[in-house]
């Protein structure tokens, strides 16, 4: 063992410890060894070459400091802050063991690791791993020249940017693709307009580039501390950035985190701009955006930079973290091997879900971004078996060529897809995803502008979240995490009856379109495209059917009246407010033979509610013996696919 001679400052020490590769032995026991090869959880590769972290015993001391000094450490702190937060929780998970050393030039990572593995109190080591950036983006500034589409009556909000927007109000319009597919979105314009937009308590942090707080469209829905903070940069140790570029590299920032806050909340109803899923209605009542920066100019990502981040969510209030990254597929191949290999992120997610920032859940919520890489199975951490992993769909409402599928991969939200070719043979961008970038970026030159990705499909689920959250505090009710993400994930839309071939201009900006074969994605989407009305009428506990846009047809209520429904009595039936002009019904709804008859002509959502008899043919009353008052409300969603899992009549 080295020699003890030096002394080493320190700051006040508080950590992060190691979770083991499954939850029982997680929270108890860490294997100690004498040898590089099993104290080392992970191997350099992608790793920083100037730093390591460290599973110590105990707080170490001035001569184990001193030791590690001499072996080309020039600074020790602890990864995470003992002094905030939920502390028993933190040293539940062995968040007080782990250390950040910083190294000198003189010695690298793998040096390092070799001579502290013979330390007696240098139990595990981890390198510290750099995550890539999210690729096959496509960004492209907005001409601010929006589409007018006749058919988009449904429209709640003023916002200018409205109608380029697919992913929430897809009507078919051949402006975005000549495929674009009518209700091939998020099902969200009837919870805005009846529901909810979104309640301010609610805080979604964004782990991902730093979000321009500044942005006209985001301002009014950024979160800030008491001292005026609007979250952290963990790359730069300080101020939250948004638009700097490396002068040796020539590399910037993108307007990644931006443009995925923009998606979860910019302000709605506000005459100017996007709308967004989560930004309210108008009425400063839209959820809050917290920036958690893991990314600045070309540098960032680190395991250590993005588990304080997520610590640092939690520990300020976050219900939700909205994740945008991911290792490259095939990086880890089980949750196993994820939680040995990246120990100090997975205890972060960890603690971040072991409790609750809001009312309404026992736990917080993370969501990740499936991968870009056209694998068949998704990426890590999202790839977790109960963390919610979003693959992406283009405005045909097929899989994008880019977005991972199979294994890991729960459900799939909008994530645009840049090759599509207009109703005109042009191909313009506008088939991705709109949302605020900062004008800064010279490449965008204005505050909005396209994306695609799973990076665009994860933000429109964090929303969804939140706006699940908001809507169950409205109402009053609780939820354990569990049940929560079962009825997001179970709220979908069926995807695999269209997974034949599609045709796109993927991989090429030529005029001829290529065959995209998807027999590979059957049965490998997850539980199908996410539908955020459905998902609020199961938080409010009322049952969702699923009906065909155009023509009469009718839809069994014995499930909701029992097996002799077809023998009651029925007095009326009432279509909620604003109902009928959001299905366009071309007549009242009405019962006949224990059936309600519909006749939808648009894409749309609302509840009807049937009244019946229950024991003869009239109420009783004060001057005749008759039967009591039945009352059944359900959801009817209106949509131009069928739906297995929704029950398609």
């Amino acid at each position: 063992m080295i020699m003890r001679t030096k002394s080493l400052l320190l700051a006040t020490f508080a950590v992060l410890g190691l979770i083991s590769c499954t939850r029982e032995a997680a929270e108890n026991e860490v294997l100690v060894s004498t040898s590089l090869e099993t104290k080392a959880l992970n191997t350099s590769e992608d790793a920083d070459t100037g730093s390591i972290l460290l599973y110590l015993e105990s707080e170490p001391d001035a001569a184990f400091l001193a030791e590690l000094q001499d072996m080309g450490a020039t600074k020790v702190e602890p990864i995470f802050s003992m002094d905030k937060g939920r502390t028993d929780l933190k040293k539940k998970f062995g968040l007080d063991k782990w250390y950040e050393v910083t190294l000198s030039s003189s010695v690298n990572a793998e040096k390092f690791a070799v001579l502290a593995a013979d330390l007696d109190e240098v139990e595990l080591l981890q390198y510290n791993r750099i995550y890539a950036r999210p690729e096959n983006l496509m960004p492209l500034a907005y001409d601010e020249n929006p589409v007018v589409d006749t058919k988009a009556t449904n429209t709640v909000f003023n916002d200018k940017y409205y109608s380029d927007q697919w992913n929430y109000h897809n009507t078919g319009n051949q402006t975005f693709s000549k495929n674009a597919y009518a209700g091939g979105d998020i099902n969200i314009e009837s919870v805005w307009s009846n529901l909810t937009g979104g309640d301010p308590s609610i805080i979604v942090a964004v782990v991902d580039e730093g979000v321009k707080y500044t942005h006209p469209d985001l301002a009014a829905n950024m979160w800030s501390d008491s001292d005026g903070n609007h979250g952290y940069n963990f790359v730069d140790n300080g101020e939250i950035t948004w638009d700097l570029i490396d002068e040796t590299t020539g590399k910037g920032d993108t307007g990644h985190g931006t443009h995925c806050a923009g998606v979860i909340a910019a302000v709605n109803n506000n005459g100017t701009g996007i709308s967004s899923v989560a930004g309210g209605t108008g009425n400063n009542d839209g959820v809050k955006i917290m920036s958690c920066q893991i990314f600045s100019k070309d540098k960032g990502g680190s395991d250590s930079q993005i588990a304080k981040a997520v610590e640092y969510a939690a520990d300020n209030g976050a219900s939700i973290i909205s994740c945008s990254f991911g290792y490259t597929a095939g990086k880890f191949t089980s949750d196993g091997t994820y939680a040995k290999g990246a120990p100090v992120e997975y205890a972060a997610v960890r603690y971040f879900e072991s409790f609750s920032n809001n009312t309404v859940t026992d736990g917080n919520i993370a969501v990740f971004a499936s991968g870009n890489e056209s694998k068949n199975y998704a990426t890590y951490p999202g790839a977790l078996a109960d963390i919610i992993s979003v693959s992406a769909y283009a405005p045909d409402f097929l899989p994008a060529y880019y977005t991972n599928y199979g294994p890991g991969c729960n459900i799939v939200a909008p994530g645009g897809e840049y090759y599509h070719q207009n109703a005109s043979g042009t191909v313009t961008g506008k088939s991705m995803i709109l949302s605020t970038v900062p004008s800064e970026i010279e490449e965008f030159g204005s505050d909005y502008g396209y994306m695609q990705g799973t990076s665009m499909a994860c933000p429109h689920v964090s929303g969804i979240v939140a706006l699940g959250l908001s809507y169950a505090k409205k109402l009053g009710k609780t939820f354990t995490k569990d049940e929560f993400k079962d009825m997001l994930v179970s709220s979908a839309n069926e995807f695999d009856s269209r997974l034949n071939t599609k045709k796109t201009l993927y991989y090429s900006s030529g005029a001829t379109y290529k065959e995209f074969d998807l027999y590979p994605y059957q049965k490998n989407m997850g539980t199908g495209g996410i539908d955020t009305w459905t998902f609020l009428m199961k938080i409010e506990g009322i049952p969702t059917t699923i009906v065909s846009t155009g023509g009469n047809q009718y839809v069994d209520i014995s499930p909701y009246f029992g097996t002799s429904s077809v023998n009651l009595t029925y007095l009326d039936v009432t279509v909620a407010d604003g109902g009928k002009e959001a299905l366009g019904l071309a007549e009242d709804p009405y019962v006949k033979y224990g059936r309600l008859y519909i006749h939808p002509t648009k894409i749309g959502s609302t509840k009807i509610t049937i009244r019946a008899v229950g024991g003869g043919t009239a109420i009783g009353g004060e001057d005749s013996i008759g039967g009591m008052e039945v009352t059944q409300t359900l959801s009817v969603v209106s949509r131009s696919f069928k739906s297995t899992t929704q029950g398609w009549l």
